[in-house]
């Protein structure tokens, strides 16, 4: 009885380190990289400056023609001429290598 006892223990010491164990992998391969990726685009966001070719959050390619701290938006030009507010944190990606060709 007194061996019975001691191996569901051990059984239950080794599920613990199981479970710790997929914790970490998981960890390393989805939470780590998806925080790693969300710093970079806050830093890309803060390092906004004039003459910036972005994507915003809603698809539209443009270039920040103005920074506005106070308010936390950016001034994008979508088009010669049309110029749209939109918010700092909808700035996601920069565009310069993504912009399509005409």
């Amino acid at each position: 009885m007194i061996l019975a006892a001691q191996a569901q223990q051990g059984g239950g010491y080794s599920m613990i380190i199981m479970m710790v164990a997929i914790f970490a992998i998981m960890w390393f391969f989805m939470i780590r990289p998806q925080q790693k990726k969300q710093k970079e685009i806050r830093n890309f966001q803060n390092s906004l400056t004039e003459g910036t070719k972005v994507v915003t959050g809603g698809g539209l390619y443009g270039t920040v023609k103005k920074v506005n701290l106070e308010s936390n938006t950016v001034d994008v030009e979508i088009a010669r001429g049309v110029v749209v507010t939109c918010d700092k944190n909808y700035v996601f990606a920069d565009a310069a290598g993504a912009m399509p060709t005409k």
